[in-house]
């Protein structure tokens, strides 16, 4: 299964943004990873079906497709973690005692009264379309899914959880 980071989402510069934040991406950007899924089906010969999260910053991508005549499945479970309270709030307003309560219990933590990475990682695990071959979802998500398949049940600490793959990535899950 081919996994695509959505593209660099308007406005997000310094905010949390997860599952509660519906935030735009330039059309061109959106357009331009939609090709990228298309050339890359044309090479393997995949059928032209995509899933994506239903927040827009994946969603305009499967939207471009289905306008090229693909199948464009949308899926709550490739959202991305939710953030709760913290949800489109500068980091740095946030606070360091909330922040440090859920480095100190990184996996089982909620942040912001959200859902906590715990969940996050069994609901990436557990999604399995049987014919989902090319999927837009979220950094977060991504490295769930690859934590889940690497590591198993074993859980993550802050200081071991990576950096999200860049925009517009492409993981092989």
């Amino acid at each position: 299964m081919h996994v695509w980071r959505h593209p660099r989402p308007e406005g997000a510069a310094g905010l949390c943004v997860g599952a509660g934040s519906d935030l735009p991406v330039h059309w061109r950007r959106s357009k331009r990873l939609a090709r990228r899924i298309q050339a890359l089906a044309r090479r393997e010969r995949l059928p032209h079906r995509v899933w994506t999260s239903p927040l827009q910053r994946c969603a305009d991508v499967g939207r471009w497709l289905r306008r090229w005549g693909w199948q464009h499945r949308l899926d709550t479970a490739l959202l991305e973690l939710d953030f709760g309270s913290w949800e489109g709030r500068r980091w740095d307003e946030i606070g360091a005692a909330a922040l440090d309560a859920w480095i100190a219990d990184f996996a089982a933590h909620a942040p912001g009264g959200g859902e906590a990475l715990q969940a996050l990682l069994t609901r990436a695990a557990g999604w399995q379309p049987a014919e989902a071959r090319l999927v837009v979802s979220h950094g977060g998500w991504m490295l769930a899914r690859r934590w889940r398949q690497q590591r198993g049940q074993v859980l993550p600490e802050a200081a071991t959880w990576p950096a999200a793959p860049g925009y517009g990535r492409c993981w092989r899950l």
